[in-house]
């Protein structure tokens, strides 16, 4: 187990994101903001590859650089706030910095962070980022460089002065902000339980406990008649080529959003809530460490969306982290193939058809789920003694048959 200090130590940072009431005025300032940061990044891209094609470096002290001049030449750029065009380069450059390190990686194709591109003014969403000098809270009240006042909706207290703040607006014309604060670890009083988490597509989360197992929650799929429905008013509406868009095509695509939104929004909640009730009865948790964008080319793939496995994982791992808990990530390979009583290991992958695992080694018998969790507490030295169903800790690990 950590130590107070060295869960603290790992606490890092932590974003707490906020409601923003835009009035018409403020609304204006933003999007003029914007368009100055958008300039700037798309000039950076330009730069960039120039600098590129004739061999030549172009790090962001350059970039910084071209700012300066750029501001000192250009009244409409001058107007705005030179933190939020700074802080631009220092986006673009940690872009362009992950794509050319996954190029030098070696990494395939399909793993590796595209280069920069070139924002364009209908496709875009506006992304204002800000430090300590660029803003400030008065009175309830964000106030941005350039005397642009915003009201947050303050569902909650900030723990403490935030060091960042992120002010953007999402694809229903939400404005949010996020702050920057050092994240706050409020540990739980020690319980001395244990707990082994397998994920799956017909429960979303399988644990060593029945109390603990998280069933498919299908937010999806009771929305599917409402997304049919609107898709059809968007196939009907659709313009066609080379025409704008009708009001009654837009509704339709707003309407559509929506709804992906509070499906997105469900999962999140169903999630946060399992992952705070699973973190506050164990001391320790030991998660399959599973990656379920391979689900994406299969049959399965509807319904592993819909079970969100890769949201509720992150929401155990922030739970785990916010309230001082150990969360170990164990390796998923042959947890399906390997017997938790006995430790012995098939010949053979089991089909997914086959729900129930036989050892035939020791003869046990347990719904392949419920073993796989109890796997997941062997291999991460997580097991009591004498715990039911689960090898204990240095046992002799038999041959299969």
């Amino acid at each position: 187990m950590k130590t107070s200090n060295e869960r603290l130590k790992d606490a890092g940072y932590a974003r707490y994101t906020y409601r923003l009431r835009v009035s018409s005025t403020a609304h204006r300032a933003l999007m003029a903001e914007w368009d100055r940061c958008r300039w700037v990044w798309n000039e950076c891209v330009a730069r960039s590859k120039k600098a590129h094609s004739e061999r030549e470096t172009c790090g962001p002290a350059k970039l910084d650089r071209m700012l300066t001049e750029a501001r000192a030449l250009t009244p409409w750029l001058a107007e705005g706030s030179a933190i939020a065009q700074q802080q631009t380069i220092r986006d673009f450059g940690k872009s362009r910095a992950k794509a050319m390190k996954d190029i030098k990686d070696r990494l395939p194709p399909y793993r590796r962070a595209g280069m920069p591109r070139h924002r364009k003014k209908r496709d875009a969403l506006p992304t204002l980022n800000y430090t300590r000098r660029g803003f400030r809270l008065k009175n309830r009240r964000l106030h941005l460089a350039g005397n642009i006042a915003l009201t947050v909706v303050w569902s909650r207290d900030l723990p403490a002065t935030p060091s960042s703040v992120r002010v953007h607006q999402d694809a229903l014309g939400h404005w949010y902000c996020s702050f920057v604060v050092l994240a706050e670890v409020r540990p739980f009083p020690e319980t001395g339980a244990v707990i082994g988490v397998d994920w799956g597509v017909r429960e979303t989360a399988t644990t060593t406990s029945d109390a603990y197992d998280l069933p498919h929650p299908q937010h999806g799929r009771k929305a599917r008649t409402k997304l049919a429905r609107y898709d059809r008013m968007m196939a009907r509406r659709k313009p066609a080529e080379g025409q704008s868009a009708s009001k009654g095509y837009r509704e339709a695509k707003k309407l559509r959003a929506k709804t992906y939104r509070k499906i997105a929004r469900q999962r999140q909640d169903t999630a946060r809530k399992w992952a705070k009730r699973v973190v506050r009865d164990h001391d320790a948790v030991a998660v399959e460490d599973f990656r379920p964008k391979f689900l994406a080319k299969t049959t399965m793939a509807r319904k592993a969306a819909d079970a969100a496995i890769g949201a509720t994982k992150s929401a155990l791992l922030e739970m785990g982290r916010k309230h001082g808990r150990d969360v170990h990530l164990v390796n998923p390979a042959h947890t399906t193939m390997d017997c938790a009583s006995c430790g012995a290991r098939t010949k053979h992958a089991l089909p997914l058809s086959e729900r129930t695992y036989t050892c035939t080694a020791c003869g046990a018998s347990s719904p392949r789920d419920k073993n796989s969790a109890r796997v997941m507490l062997v291999r991460a030295g997580l097991t009591p003694a004498g715990a039911e169903g689960v090898r204990p800790l240095g046992a002799p690990l038999p041959e299969a048959a």
